[in-house]
């Protein structure tokens, strides 16, 4: 296995199962695994890249490209996502031979960290979730953000425009603030002919279609409020992707959490809000059960 350093952080790929998974890692230390979101053209890196080396100062950070985005291996169950995701963490955690570890999700990341503590308990340490995907979802129409998201390659089919819009508009609270090149990055790889061929986040379809959805939805799974994990949940006030009203379902639904809700911030709370995020997280990951 070929490991290439850049500063701190080191990159490799490794096989799960059928699929081989391109991972960053920082730091050392108790294991602390990131997983991104599911926008178009996502991956590890470019999620956590204003979080990395702070996190990496307490633990070892480990920064998967999830399966389908980035440099990893594209495909993903369609008929439960979660699941498959939840899957391949559990599976990323054997390769790497660590029997438990603290996961950190966003959005699409989040419901995957999720889904993998309430499947194996036994393999995960503390929660901390930003907006996770599957809280009340099928409830309600979408949001508008989540729309956008969704129908990314529907239609005419995938663009900067598309992309842009949708990253401007919705995922953060202060559009002007995200560089163009940020978005002109994602777009290359959201363009990807493995990619078009098969989206990893996409609406559920066919026959099977509502039972998918109910399987995406974790307020009508009754293991959360069985939920052992200690879990932070994170939330931006002005998320125009999943409603901030998920936090409070969340906190009234697992036992031991703790909800912060950040003012002027949308769905990307760790990248908006780093310092915060940093703060928060290093904090509830380090303390003790008192």
């Amino acid at each position: 296995m070929m490991v290439t350093t850049t500063s701190s952080r080191s990159e490799h790929a490794v096989r799960v199962g059928r699929r081989e998974i391109f991972v960053t890692e920082a730091g050392s230390g108790p294991a602390v695994v990131l997983l991104h979101g599911g926008g178009a053209g996502a991956s590890g890196v470019s999620n956590y890249d204003r979080n990395i080396d702070a996190l990496a100062q307490h633990f070892r950070v480990i920064v998967p490209d999830m399966p389908g985005y980035g440099r990893s291996t594209k495909g993903i169950d369609p008929t439960d996502p979660f699941g498959d995701l939840a899957l391949f963490v559990r599976g990323l955690l054997d390769t790497l031979d660590i029997d438990r570890a603290h996961l950190v999700g966003n959005s699409y990341g989040g419901a995957a960290a999720l889904r993998c503590a309430l499947d194996r308990p036994e393999r995960v340490d503390r929660l901390v979730l930003m907006g996770p995907g599957g809280v009340g979802t099928t409830r309600s129409a979408p949001t508008k953000g989540l729309t956008a998201l969704l129908d990314y390659y529907r239609g005419a089919g995938p663009s900067l425009e598309k992309l842009e819009r949708f990253i401007r508009e919705y995922l953060v609270y202060d559009g002007a603030a995200v560089p163009q090149e940020l978005i002109e990055r994602r777009y290359a790889a959201s363009i990807d002919p493995e990619v078009i061929a098969d989206p990893p986040l996409r609406r559920p379809s066919g026959r099977g279609a509502l039972r998918t959805l109910l399987r995406m939805d974790f307020t009508r799974d009754r293991r959360l409020r069985r939920l052992a994990a200690p879990t932070l949940v994170l939330w931006g006030a002005d998320d125009k992707v999943n409603r901030p009203e998920g936090g409070h379902a969340l906190l009234n639904a697992i036992p031991r959490c703790d909800l912060y809700v950040a003012a002027r911030t949308g769905h990307w709370v760790q990248w908006e809000r780093a310092e915060l995020f940093n703060s928060l997280t290093i904090d509830f990951l380090t303390r003790g059960d008192s």
